[in-house]
């Protein structure tokens, strides 16, 4: 009798457990924000971390916005002739001051450095330019009350970027070089920012490793033709990256909840849904807040596209514990 009340507080344990590992995972966070140029625009990775909020969390009501934009820069430069000199670069200096008050993040993932060093070789004054608008928006993003994690820029790997060989006429050590070469000291900056207590996540170094190992045996391996904006397996990349950033632990089950998710015939709807979902919100966020980029789709207005979004996480609540692939 007297292992009663012991086996009580177990059992009491174990049904709390589940509960205090939910709140455990980005604790006091709800609304997450993710800031960019093109290629969080473009989505995947956004897509595929809201994915795994849904299927790892599905007792968390987590709201994600990405407003990411295209050819934005977070230093405020930009080439001369930019877009045929149809307009330049959009800075995010423009519109942070508004983006932040409306949404009202609890947590921000940035991603900026592709477009910063405006496709040129290294020079000390714009990356002086990169490193002031890092510490600008990090300082901006917490003074509003948020966390901000940082992300080291893609790589950028186009078949032509290839450095030459060198004198012997060797190939040298790295497959990746040209304005690669600049994003690798950019990523280098933003990694030592963790020594002032930055969370940076590092995205830029695992994939130039991984396009150097496939280049191995598959010289011709790209994630994007142009080398900037990845195709859906570096956006999986990126994802892959955040996930076992977060919860090292995630990162075998993510692997298995993909590979499942790809083989169940119904995968693919769900892909869906969750790409439309986090779309017409970030689409609605992005006219909402304004912005100076000519072409991006103005998308709904935000009270019928938070409406639809509703509709959406509904259907992909239900898929997801239809495919009982948790």
């Amino acid at each position: 009798m007297r292992s009663l009340p012991l086996l009580l507080v177990l059992l009491l344990s174990l049904c709390a457990w589940p509960l205090r590992a939910a709140d455990d995972f980005l604790p006091g966070v709800k609304r997450i924000v993710f800031l960019g140029d093109s290629i969080t625009h473009g989505g995947g990775y956004v897509e595929d971390f809201e994915l795994y909020l849904f299927a790892r969390h599905p007792e968390r009501k987590f709201e994600v916005i990405d407003i990411g934009l295209s050819s934005e820069t977070v230093s405020g430069l930009s080439e001369e002739g930019h877009a045929g000199g149809k307009f330049p670069r959009p800075d995010l200096h423009e519109r942070l001051d508004r983006a932040l008050p409306k949404t009202k993040p609890d947590l921000v993932f940035a991603c900026y450095g592709m477009n910063d060093g405006i496709y040129l070789p290294l020079d000390e004054s714009r990356f002086a330019k990169f490193r002031e608008g890092m510490n600008w928006l990090h300082d901006k993003v917490t003074a509003a009350g948020a966390q901000i994690i940082h992300l080291t820029p893609p790589t950028f790997h186009p078949l032509t970027a290839r450095p030459t060989p060198g004198p012997d006429g060797k190939q040298p050590a790295s497959m990746l070089g040209g304005y690669n070469e600049v994003l690798d000291h950019y990523s280098e900056w933003l990694l030592d920012q963790r020594s002032k207590g930055w969370r940076v996540i590092d995205i830029h170094g695992p994939m130039n490793a991984f396009i150097e190992a496939q280049r191995k045996t598959n010289p011709d391996f790209i994630f994007a033709k142009d080398g900037i904006h990845p195709n859906a397996e570096g956006h999986a990349l990126i994802a892959d990256q955040l996930i076992a950033a977060l919860v090292p632990q995630d990162a075998v089950w993510w692997k298995k909840f993909q590979t499942d998710l790809a083989a169940n015939p119904k995968g693919a709807e769900l892909l869906k849904l969750v790409h439309q979902h986090v779309h017409v919100l970030g689409d609605a966020w992005l006219s909402d807040i304004g912005h100076k980029r000519p072409g991006v789709n103005p998308g709904l207005p935000l009270p019928e596209a938070k409406a639809k979004a509703a509709e959406l996480e509904t259907k992909i609540r239900a898929a997801v514990a239809e495919l009982h692939l948790q």
